[in-house]
């Protein structure tokens, strides 16, 4: 077939599949969370993603990132403002009792101008656009501007990955082998617990289907000419263009490690809730209750020597 160049339309393919997921309806504890997190906040929107929109797990801890117009539309100190003006995202925990049962999320925060910064083609970092190139809910937005908004950064988003999937892939492949090939570079890039065929179970099921869609709609829309060879796929690139493509992500591979780390100092000073964070996924992975005291959950630093003293006294040392 001749090479598919850019197509003006394709952009509203992407919007529409997008926007078809962002709409879709989620638990209604899920819903019930959401709105007693955000109460009186100006909040521009709450994006739901993650393994807890994949696949329900009562006891498991669900995802959010909270999109704000301005720093100081979120309720917290001067010091985590900065901190999240400086390196982005802050990270919350917090914990709802929803219809009798305790729901768990982590918080992350942005504002719309962090989301179109990072969700942009010369961002050094790959964290944001890499997480929103796969599904997500919008369970809260302000009104119509806002979701529109936001919605541009997630198409943003799907471009930016699937040109760095285009760039980095094999020369020819179904269009899952570019997924897969892009999501193992990116969490090499990045500090990150699951195992290595995690780039593997992100395309199972009928979310294969739905990255299948996506890549060439977004490669049309970006401009980026290919082949279609039955059901693989094959980008007009030259030898010239990869290796640039390459020399570019590098850099970005080797920034990846430093910033994650640098994200974990920070959220020793400003990750709200996270001794409490730390408790659950100390009892959920080794049956250790913590049991901590409201001082220590609003002061974990100042009570680490006696978490660590009960922590010895446990026994979780010695496992």
């Amino acid at each position: 077939m001749d090479d598919v160049r850019y197509d003006p339309l394709a952009a509203g393919r992407v919007a529409r599949i997008l926007t078809d997921e962002l709409v879709r309806p989620v638990e209604p504890a899920v819903t019930a969370f959401v709105g007693e997190l955000v109460g009186d906040a100006p909040v521009m929107g709450v994006l739901f993603y993650g393994s807890g929109l994949r696949q329900v797990d009562p006891e498991g801890i669900l995802d959010f990132y909270i999109v704000l117009d301005r720093q100081a539309d979120w309720p917290r100190g001067r010091a985590a403002r900065e901190a999240n003006a400086l390196l982005p995202p802050n990270v919350e925990y917090h914990e709802r009792i929803i219809e009798g049962a305790c729901v768990r999320a982590k918080v992350a925060i942005l504002t719309i101008g962090q989301f179109r910064a990072l969700t942009a083609r010369a961002s050094l970092d790959t964290t944001i656009w890499a997480r929103f190139c796969q599904p997500a809910r919008l369970v809260w937005v302000r009104d119509a501007a806002a979701a529109d908004a936001i919605l541009g950064c997630l198409i943003r988003a799907v471009g930016v990955a699937a040109w760095w999937a285009a760039m980095l892939g094999p020369e020819s492949g179904p269009a899952r082998a570019f997924w897969e090939g892009l999501f193992r570079r990116t969490y090499a890039a990045e500090l990150r617990v699951e195992g290595g065929d995690r780039s593997i179970s992100l395309l199972a099921g009928e979310l294969g289907g739905r990255f299948d869609a996506l890549l060439p709609a977004a490669w049309a829309a970006s401009g980026v000419s290919f082949r279609e060879e039955g059901d693989r796929l094959r980008p007009s690139l030259s030898a010239g263009t990869r290796a640039r493509a390459a020399r570019q992500w590098r850099i970005r591979a080797d920034l990846g490690r430093p910033l994650n780390v640098a994200r974990l100092f920070k959220a020793a000073f400003t990750f709200a809730g996270g001794a409490r964070y730390i408790a659950w996924k100390m009892r959920r992975h080794s049956g250790v209750d913590l049991a901590l005291t409201p001082f220590e959950a609003s002061h974990p630093l100042i009570c680490l020597p006696r978490l660590l003293w009960r922590l010895k006294g446990a026994g979780i040392f010695r496992r």
